[in-house]
């Protein structure tokens, strides 16, 4: 099911939108470009919409590195191709599914890029260290570059990384400094959480994130746990014994969260794997439950997450809008390409 671009963004769409144009240095006159002073560099496990991602990579202004994904003893990158159907027959067939951290050669040409394009500096912001070395590798290449580069272990996995780069998106593109954009970027991933559902614990086992024990139990027992990512780490939260009481209870607990945030503040994203009529049930329910929270977004997992979580995994990932308060500027501007509201 593609990405449904929902209400959730809209709030940084309007705030992209209003963000002065003016020339930057070395670019021709009249012709208008961001003030940006920093590039903002991801993986693909931030689960970034799309067309979210196209309209703000064609400048280098944000780059998403693709996480190879190996099934069987084939190679596939994110983003690069149509994996999805593939990891879904391989995880049903038994086939062996793992994913590896991009090379550090791959930060380092990304670095350099935006080097080239003019950018000062780059805020490279990934996937949690305690599941992957992604961080591990963009650090190596960080240190063979001129450019000065941040790189931010976000703590966190699908789009509650991925809320955390738009953050740095926008304070990038209202023209802060490195340090500004990660600082950005570290207060919204530290209001973001992430629950979910798995029908089963095997292949979060056979990618070694959950313990033997726990997988064995949960298959004598028919123990549906509802999990989370707690201190960078997928943490256990509450064990059901139904797969409907499961996803009742983690429709609660999102709830729960989403209704202690700020009145209107809440952000809510649903990921799914193989099945999108739960999600759309999901989220619906989520919606009638809180009118005054915008629609959740529905997207499927990207393909280096569905790998470890196993098919039928349902997620819900609670954030909060409006980290950047009035840090960018009023509305006199120029709108950016594919950013009308």
């Amino acid at each position: 099911m593609p990405d449904r671009d929902a209400a959730a963004w809209l709030w940084l769409r309007g705030r992209l939108a209003a963000l002065r144009l003016a020339p930057r240095p070395g670019t021709s006159a009249g012709v208008p470009s961001p003030v940006v002073r920093a590039a903002v560099v991801t993986d693909s496990a931030a689960a970034l919409p799309a067309d979210w991602v196209r309209a703000f990579s064609g400048d280098g202004r944000l780059t998403v590195i693709p996480m190879p994904v190996m099934v069987g003893e084939e190679i596939y990158g994110e983003g690069e191709d149509d994996i999805t159907q593939t990891i879904a027959l391989a995880l049903a067939a038994g086939t062996p599914v793992k994913t590896s951290r991009p090379s550090p050669g791959q930060f380092e040409q990304a670095f350099l890029a935006a080097e080239r394009r003019g950018y000062e500096a780059v805020v490279s912001i990934h996937i949690s260290g305690g599941l992957s070395g992604t961080a591990d590798a963009a650090r190596l290449a960080a240190g063979k570059v001129g450019i000065s580069v941040e790189v931010v272990d976000s703590g966190t996995v699908g789009m509650a990384q991925g809320m955390g780069v738009q953050a740095a998106v926008v304070a990038a593109a209202a023209g802060q400094d490195a340090a500004g954009v990660r600082a950005v970027a570290e207060e919204q991933l530290a209001r973001t959480k992430v629950y979910f559902y798995v029908p089963s614990l095997e292949q979060l086992r056979r990618g070694g994130r959950v313990g033997a024990a726990a997988s064995l139990l949960g298959t004598m027992f028919s123990i549906k746990p509802i999990l989370a990512v707690d201190g960078g780490k997928i943490v256990p939260l509450e064990k059901v014994r139904s797969a409907a009481r499961a996803v009742a209870r983690l429709e609660e607990i999102a709830a729960a969260d989403a209704a202690s945030r700020p009145d209107g503040k809440a952000l809510l994203a649903v990921h799914h794997f193989g099945n999108p009529a739960e999600a759309e049930g999901l989220a619906g329910r989520l919606a009638a439950a809180m009118p005054h929270c915008p629609p959740a977004q529905i997207s499927s997992l990207p393909a280096v997450l569905a790998a470890h979580a196993g098919l039928g995994v349902l997620a819900v990932i609670v954030g909060e809008s409006g980290i950047l308060g009035e840090s960018v500027p009023p509305a006199d501007a120029v709108d950016l390409p594919g950013l009308s509201t």
